[in-house]
């Protein structure tokens, strides 16, 4: 028989990288007018972006 569901769980090692401080910093880079538009930041470069605003505005 198991105990009733409200049992504390034992702990568990993290996922790595949740706690790896990762600093991200942004560059501006000048385009001449002869060049290509640069493609856009993928889905995770986005998404890293948007946490750090949301954690220092």
């Amino acid at each position: 028989m198991t105990g009733p569901a409200s049992a504390p769980r034992g702990e568990h090692a993290g996922r790595p990288g949740v706690t790896w401080g990762t600093e991200l910093t942004r560059v501006e880079v000048v385009i001449d007018d002869d060049q290509p538009d640069p493609p856009p930041p993928n889905r995770a470069t986005r998404r890293a972006l948007t946490r750090a605003r949301r954690r220092n505005p």
